[in-house]
């Protein structure tokens, strides 16, 4: 499949199968992140690869809605920046996860992005304080989002092309 199919194939995927990903698979995914681009050159980013159900269990009751494909994953990885070493750390930690997400969908699987940054577990408490608690991520890294990763368990149609909004492109200026 070439970059223009995956791109029109990859779709969200919140239900994942029982299979584990090949440790290989993994290592892959995980090296994507490491190839992305930051500002500066600051490879600020931390990543912190969970296997574990009880923790990946713990991790999806980080906000009341839209985290459960993290629950029902065998990977999830949280991707988080040291906020003092690059300035634009949400930019470096998003084109990591976006990087992530293209590599498992070359190798056939499925991920979710999990935004945790800005958001609130049901009893108030910011998400990514919720998810540095868990994980022991030092107060410096700011939690971005938890990308979950798997056998996809769904079926999606691929991207429609012709409901692209071409309208919310300009050449040249507004």
């Amino acid at each position: 499949m070439d970059f223009h199919e995956l791109i029109i194939n990859r779709r969200s995927i919140r239900k994942y199968t029982d299979e584990p990903i090949a440790q290989e698979d993994v290592r892959l995914i995980l090296e994507a992140a490491l190839l992305s681009p930051t500002s500066k050159s600051a490879r600020a980013w931390q990543l912190v690869a969970i296997e574990d159900k009880s923790t990946l269990e713990q991790l999806a009751a980080c906000k009341p809605a839209g985290a459960m494909s993290v629950a029902g994953c065998p990977l999830a990885i949280a991707v988080t920046v040291d906020s003092t070493k690059s300035e634009a750390w949400v930019e470096d930690a998003s084109i990591a996860a976006s990087y992530m997400q293209l590599q498992a969908a070359a190798l056939g699987l499925g991920s979710c992005w999990v935004q945790v940054y800005g958001r609130f577990a049901a009893d108030g408490t910011p998400s990514d304080q919720y998810v540095q608690e868990i994980l022991g991520i030092p107060e410096e890294c700011s939690v971005l989002c938890i990308i979950s990763f798997g056998h996809p368990n769904e079926i999606r149609k691929p991207q429609d092309t012709e409901k692209l909004k071409w309208e919310n492109v300009h050449i040249g200026k507004w």
